[in-house]
Parts: C-alpha cells; structure tokens; sequence
C-alpha cells in the first residue's frame, strides 16, 4: 500500500519526481537528425523524448505502459511453454509481475540497416536503432525503432531475452566489426560480480551477426557490483585486426577484457586494475576515438587510463588528475567525455573545509580541457567525419583560442588552404568559413554596457507611469525627455563607437585615427566571408540543379526556379566552371526553353532570381528564399537553422521524394540541423 508505483492513488507518500538514469541515442534519430533521449524515471516509468522544436522537449512515447500491455496481453508469460502462475493477490506472483516490468537500466545500440518491402515488391533499405531494456528480474527487453523515430508508430518489434543474471545492475551494447562484418551483443554485468555478453538475433538486419551462445567475461560471485560498462572499439596493431576493450568498474578497480576474433574463434583476455582509487569508483567514461578511459571517486580524484598493446594483449598506463588543484576541495559525482575528447565534464559539489561538510551542496558542471588547440585543429583537419556540428567540441577550443588571439594562427591558414587547394571539399569551405567569422566577432568592440541590465531611467519612468500613481503631464513629460537624451546619446555612442565621456576629446580623435585600419581589417574580412558563402551556395546549386536533372525526364516544373538558378550561375562572369556548365547546358536543353518563373502570393507578379537570400517582386513584396531549394518560403512558418545562419521551409504533402530529401538536409554553411 505504500508503493508510490503501484498505488500512486494512495496518497500515504508523496509522489517520486527525478529520474534515475538517461540515455542518448545516437545521432540521426529523431526528424531533425539529432538524438533521442530515453529517461527513466525515479517511479520506475521508461519514456522517450525528443527535441523537436528550438528549447522545446516533447515525450513521444511512454514504453513503459506499452511493455505493460503486451505483458497483459500474454498473461504474464514470457514464452507459450510457461505455465499459469497465480493471481494478482499473491504476494510472490505481485513480486514476479513487480520485477519483469521494473526497468534498471536502458541503453541505445548504434544505427543499422534494415530492409523493407514496397507495395510493388521492391525494396528499399530504411534505417532503424535498437534500445535494450534491462529489468530487476534480468530479463531484457530489446525494442526496435524504424528511422526517424516519430512515436508510437515507429516502433518496429520488441523481444525479450532472458540473461540468467540474478540481481542485475548494469547494461551496455557490444559492437564488433570484422572483416567488414559487423557483430552486436548485450553485455550484463550483476550486483554480485558475473560479467557476460549476451546474443542477440534480430531479423532483417543488413549485415548483422551476432554470437552463437552467451560469453561469459567474469564469473566469480565475489560480491564486488559492476558499477558502469563501456565498449570500445580498437585496432589491434600487433595482430593487424580489429578488437573490442571492454572495461567495468567493479568497487574500487577496472575490469577489463580484450575481445579479438581469429580463425581459432574468439580470443579472450581479461585482468583487473588495481591500486586506483582508495574508494569505490562512482563513474567512468571513455574517449572511443583512441581508448583513453577516465575514472573517478567521490573524493575529487579523477584518473586517465591509457591502453597500451603488447604481443598478446594490453597493459594500461594511468596518471592522476587532481580536481583540488584545479577547483578546490570538492566532491565529484559523475564524468562525461565530450565526443571528440576535447571536454571532460565533472559534476561536483564542495568538499570539507576544516574538517566540516558544507550546509548546503550546490552541485556544479566544470569543464577540463584535454586537448590542446594545436591538437584539436589537426583532429580538424584530418577527420573522416566532414561535419562541423557533430565535432562542436573541437570547434569550441578554436574558436576560443581565436577570440583570444584575436587572429587565425599561420600554421592552420596555410594547412587550411593546402587542404582546399589539394582536394576542394566543401567541408573545409566551411571550416574556412566558421573560422573567419570568429576571426571577425573578436575584432569587433564589445558594448559598454551589459546588454541585459535594465537601466534605472526606464525603471523610474514605468513607477511613474503605472496606474494609482497619480503622475501628471509634467512628470510624464519630464520622464519622456530624459528617455529620448539617453536615447539620443546611446545612438551616438553607436555611431560613433566611443565609450567615453565627451571630456576626453583628444584621445577619442587620436582613437578615431587609429581606429580607421582596424574598419579596413574588418571590411577585409567581411569580403572573405563572403566570397566563401558565395562559393559554398554555388557548390550547392549545382547540387540542387543535378537533382533537378536527375529526376525530370520532360519539361516539367518542379516548383524549383531552375531557370533563375541557373542565371544566377552563369551571371558571373569570373565565375567559371566548366562541371557547372555543362549541367547547366543539358538542363536548359531539357527544359525547351520553358522559364516556369514563381510567383508572388499576394499579387501574382513574377518572383525574380536576383538574390541567394530572398525574392522581391516589383510591388515591393519581400519573400525568404529557402536555402535548400532556393524556393520562395511564401508561408509564415519556417524553418531555421541551430546557429540562425539560414532559413528552410517545411516539406508540403505534394513535394515528390527527391525534394523531401533535400529538406532534410544540415546547414550549407555551418552543418548545423534545421529547425
């Protein structure tokens, strides 16, 4: 009766609120190509959420309550082979139905590739991401979602395995690529100690294998729990094949297991690390890019575990990081790596001061760098990823290395252009691009005044104006001039960009002097920004026009100014690319001289391609052009990109697929998702 889950009606407690344990799926899951977020709450309810909108979080689906009906629906039984249990009233048949249906832990599974029918038999390879469930009773629920995620509607399957650990505690995913075939399984860790990886048969999977029967890692009931997994793939360079480290933290060590696969079958090598921590470790996180795991305790000591491979298989390198050198006597409760390794996040609290625990805990998010800006721009450089948004952390340490240098180190300019020069790939456009707009928002002045503090003038004038005051004209009057004053010396200070007094008028003309190279700079830089958005909305023209070509077969129109983008190619004289030329030549000779111009929703007058950024009829009606189509947006309602560089408009029921398509892509100057 005084279960908060099962008789939230009873009202003997409050309710629960918090949450557990979360998850983050992989990128590319929900429909702005971001991560889904499963959160389990402290009353034991599993739902997913998701980012739709800008600062916005909508539950999608409750799994909870539909895991809860499918076992309705089966009486409870996990196989047909089971028999009948008891009733509801019995105390040990209440705790079975209490433990199968009480998550402990959930984790996402990377993306993979599933094959679907068409109504005329054709297939069509449709992507699809897997969340396993661990229960009290060691049962795991493995849901399977088809891509992008959207709701209930989307849920694909849900199986159930039974692990055989007694007094489960932890669960994360094992992916093991070889020989370009691609291995998944479950790895279950107990209270108790046992570790072991679990099969997991799917169907209709894309080139997916999976384990003949479970593996066992660790199998000794020595009491020490499994606190946190993490799976890591590697490249073994002894052996000339890839290979998975498996790490848990068991109390106060590492348990951790190299997985390699010959042509004996599965190799595997398992030891502890010791002599780590004094006390239990509370979290562990890990670089994938290259191993490195981190480790923490509760008394501020963070440690970096470093693989090293030997002939037969791996030894660990660790140093200390001493938190208290960096913020003080604190207390530490968890760790998180950014995905490229340039953060470590550690949420902490304070520590003991003279010997006393603190009153209150004020918990707190620092952030350690672990990379340097040199190593950080080379990562950059040399990434196989071709994304800026999905390596912000990287970007993040150069961009604050430049808006403190106050310029664009020589060494990456002249990288930067060899790799543009060598092999043309948009991508580096962008970094290009990214890094000359930082390069000019360090150059400009910072405000006087802090922008979001309200001035005490306004105040004053909004006492004297609200209702039951009694002010007259005379106040109301007075109040409005010293406004219009501030207002009148604000605007000039604007202008002129000066912050002092009018007192100090002979520094502030010798400021103007030498402020006039500093302008120069700045229109400098602004010319390149520009010239590298022009490149960059060139490049994607021609890709929009290469659709176009592609997916009409006669003069059609495609809502798509083909026409204007293609004069707007061809107006630049110095413009000259013969791949855009002739692209352009075989398109108009498929369009038979046909214009199909757009036209202005409030007049009917012909929409003009005179601008990349908007559309003006010749009534003065202003419209947005879509950055991705170069469509006039003719709506109230669109869309914008995460760093507000560009604007998209929605899909509509009548676009064909190959439209679609194009809607959904990132940002073509910062590849940033769509919103």
């Amino acid at each position: 009766m005084l279960d908060r889950v099962f008789n939230p009606e009873g009202k003997s407690l409050p309710p629960m609120r918090g949450f557990k344990y979360s998850s983050w799926s992989p990128l590319g899951c929900d429909a702005n190509g971001r991560c889904l977020l499963a959160a389990l709450t402290m009353d034991n309810r599993l739902t997913i959420h998701a980012n739709l909108n800008r600062l916005q979080w909508v539950q999608l689906v409750d799994l909870t309550e539909i895991y809860g009906e499918r076992l309705y629906e089966a009486s409870y039984k996990l196989s047909k082979a089971d028999t009948a249990r008891g009733e509801l009233g019995d105390f040990s048949e209440f705790q079975r139905r209490h433990s199968m249906q009480t998550p402990v832990r959930m984790e996402w599974s990377g993306i993979c590739t599933t094959q679907q029918v068409k109504h005329n038999n054709e297939c069509r390879d449709v992507g699809s991401v897997l969340l396993a469930v661990l229960f009290e009773n060691g049962n795991i629920a493995v849901w399977q979602f088809q891509l992008p995620f959207l709701g209930k509607e989307s849920i694909t399957s849900c199986n159930t395995i039974e692990s055989g650990i007694n007094s489960p505690s932890v669960l994360s995913w094992w992916e093991y690529e070889h020989n370009n075939r691609k291995m998944s399984g479950l790895i279950v860790g107990s209270a108790f100690g046992p570790v072991k990886i679990l099969p997991v048969n799917l169907k209709a999977v894309k080139g997916y294998f999976t384990l003949r029967q479970p593996v066992v890692l660790w199998q000794e009931m020595d009491q020490l729990p499994v606190h946190s997994i993490k799976c890591i793939p590697l490249y073994h360079p002894y052996q000339k094949c890839s290979c998975s480290l498996v790490v848990a933290a068991r109390g106060a060590y590492v348990f951790w297991c190299l997985l390699l696969i010959s042509k004996a079958g599965l190799n595997v090598h398992n030891s502890h690390v010791t002599g780590l921590h004094s006390l239990p470790i509370v979290s562990m996180t890990a670089d994938k890019q290259n191993g490195t795991v981190y480790t923490c305790s509760s008394d501020g000591k963070v440690r970096q575990l470093i693989p090293i491979f030997t002939d037969v298989a791996l030894k660990f390198e660790h140093q200390l990081i001493k938190l208290s050198e960096v913020f003080g006597s604190v207390r530490t409760h968890g760790i998180a790596v950014s995905p490229c390794g340039a953060y470590l996040a550690v949420i902490t609290t304070e520590g003991m001061t003279n010997g006393l625990h603190p009153v209150n805990k004020n918990y707190q998010v620092q952030f350690v760098t672990l990379k340097t800006f040199e190593e950080a721009a080379a990562q950059l450089l040399e990434s196989s990823v071709q994304n800026l948004f999905r390596q912000v952390d990287l970007t993040d340490l150069v961009r604050w290395k430049i808006l403190k240098d106050k310029h664009i180190p020589q060494f990456l300019q002249e990288a930067l252009d060899k790799k543009i020069e060598s092999c043309g790939s948009t991508y580096f456009w962008r970094f290009k691009l990214f890094l000359l707009r930082i390069l000019y928002q360090s150059m400009q002045k910072a405000p006087s005044e802090v922008m979001w503090r309200p001035s005490h003038e306004d105040a004053k004038i909004l006492i004297s104006d609200s209702p039951g005051m009694g002010s007259t004209e005379d106040d109301q009057e007075e109040g409005t001039s010293k406004q219009a004053s501030k207002q009148g010396l604000c605007d000039t200070g604007k202008g002129m960009d000066i912050d002092d007094t009018a007192e100090d008028s002979l520094p502030q003309s010798s400021d103007i002097g030498g402020r006039e190279p500093m302008e120069e700079k700045l229109l400098e830089i602004q010319a390149q920004i520009e010239a590298v958005e022009m490149h960059l909305t060139r490049e994607h023209m021609k890709r929009v026009l290469g659709e176009v070509y592609l997916h009409t077969w006669i003069t059609e129109n495609t809502s798509i100014p083909t026409r204007g983008v293609c004069d707007f190619l061809m107006s630049d004289d110095g413009y000259d690319d013969r791949t855009a030329r002739v692209l352009i030549g075989h398109i108009l000779k498929k369009m038979n001289k046909q214009t199909f111009p757009e036209h202005c929703s409030l007049c009917k007058e012909i929409l003009p391609f005179t601008d990349r950024k908007q559309a003006v009829c010749s009534n003065g009606h202003i419209w947005l052009r879509c950055f991705l189509t170069y469509q006039s947006c003719q709506s109230l309602v669109y869309r914008r990109c995460l760093l507000h560089d560009s604007i998209a408009r929605h899909p509509t029921p009548e676009d064909p697929e190959w439209i679609k398509r194009l809607l959904q892509g990132p940002c073509t100057f910062c590849d940033s998702p769509v919103f």
